[in-house]
């Protein structure tokens, strides 16, 4: 499953850093999400951080344990995740546009086993649709907060 949205953000570049990059007060940010726990700080770079995040989703509370492999500041951040038998990479992009940053979220997920294949077969339509939603409420929270800051 692939699922990707971008919003146009009225602010600097170094400004929607500074909020995609806060992943510790990321539930101040994000309506959908709850609880942040760090259980690995990064070291100089956001790579290497390790957290435990509690989100609404599906209309029930989900935590999972996410981490940063890759990153390069001010410009993106690619997360993994690994649970019920699937991957997850999400990946959050600035890039340059005429009147600001346009903040680009993209999602997919791999079956790791027999259950994470069924379970994409069984409810992949339904979750695209909702992952979709969601994501784009992610964006708009973000965008809502960037632009405060001015």
């Amino acid at each position: 499953m692939k699922v990707s949205s971008s919003v146009h953000i009225d602010g600097s570049r170094e400004e929607v850093w500074k909020v995609i990059s806060d992943i510790e007060h990321a539930n101040e940010n994000i309506s959908a999400i709850e609880k942040i726990e760090i259980l690995e700080e990064a070291g100089e770079s956001l790579e290497g951080l390790k957290w435990r995040e509690t989100r609404k989703m599906f209309g029930r509370e989900a935590t999972e344990v996410m981490w940063v492999s890759d990153s390069e500041e001010n410009y993106y951040y690619e997360t993994l995740a690994k649970s019920h038998g699937m991957a997850y990479v999400s990946k959050m992009t600035i890039t340059d546009d005429d009147s600001g940053e346009t903040l680009t979220m993209e999602f997919h997920s791999t079956p790791m086993n027999f259950w994470g294949r069924l379970g994409e077969l069984i409810f992949g339509r339904s979750m695209t649709t909702s992952l979709n939603k969601s994501i784009k409420q992610d964006l708009e929270d973000i965008k809502h907060v960037v632009e405060r800051m001015h």
